[in-house]
């Protein structure tokens, strides 16, 4: 096997930039193969200086040599689409929005269990809890747990009056 990459001037130049604008550790370890590949390394004295396997070694030499400098960016994997649609992002959005007790729920806050529940019904598509706080704080909303207090539950002139006296009670000797 030849010695891989005899690059011009400006490919050195243009590898080197590349090297050390990134933030990708592949991007760099892509580009400093090829600079060794360049200085005459063979393909087992990068593999140790890299501490990359001899099929990296060679992948990214074809790659360079197919693609240039574009084909050294790794592919991200395109994955499954999602199966929230437009229409369910939108009932989610809707639904986030509204009282639950305006849509005949006996409860006035969602949980992301509830919602949910609520979304499936309504449209068919059911995702985890995990999933809708992701889709949700996706589109824009904050997912927190509630604070449960008593206010407006107590009598608060009583509890103005408590609290005033153990104020009094703390500070006497």
């Amino acid at each position: 096997m030849g010695w891989g990459i005899k690059l011009r001037a400006s490919q050195w130049d243009e590898l080197d930039r590349l090297r050390f604008s990134t933030k990708s550790k592949a991007v760099f370890r892509n580009c400093l193969i090829l600079l060794l590949s360049d200085s005459r390394d063979s393909i087992k004295s990068i593999m140790e200086r890299v501490g990359c396997g001899r099929d990296t070694v060679v992948r990214v030499r074809r790659l360079y040599r197919k693609g240039g400098v574009q084909a050294l960016q790794p592919a991200k994997p395109k994955g499954r689409t999602s199966r929230a649609t437009p229409a369910y992002i939108e009932a989610m959005d809707i639904a986030a929005r509204a009282n639950p007790r305006d849509l005949g729920y006996g409860f006035a806050t969602w949980s992301t269990v509830r919602l949910s529940m609520h979304l499936a019904k309504r449209t068919g598509i059911r995702f985890s809890e995990d999933q809708l706080c992701r889709l949700l704080r996706r589109h824009g909303f904050s997912v927190q747990r509630p604070k449960h207090t008593l206010k407006g539950k107590r009598d608060e002139i009583q509890y103005r009056r408590a609290r005033s006296q153990l104020a009094v009670l703390k500070k006497s000797p």
